[in-house]
């Protein structure tokens, strides 16, 4: 089961140790999606957000 993040800044830190980061961009929210060897974690942000976050991941980043 996926684990829903709520906290910016904790997500940006396990970004260090994800293999990639996929981002969905719906119409309302973004979502982002870390995938690590044992788990996987989401985020859910604004669209203006999503950007400044997506700068700060230490991770491959792929759009889908």
């Amino acid at each position: 089961m996926p684990s829903e993040i709520l906290d910016a800044e904790k997500f940006v830190a396990l970004s260090g140790r994800a293999e990639y980061c996929s981002v969905k961009r719906l119409k309302d929210v973004v979502k982002l999606k870390l995938r690590t060897a044992s788990m996987l974690y989401t985020l859910r942000v604004e669209p203006v957000k999503a950007e400044g976050i997506i700068k700060k991941l230490q991770c491959e980043i792929r759009e889908t």
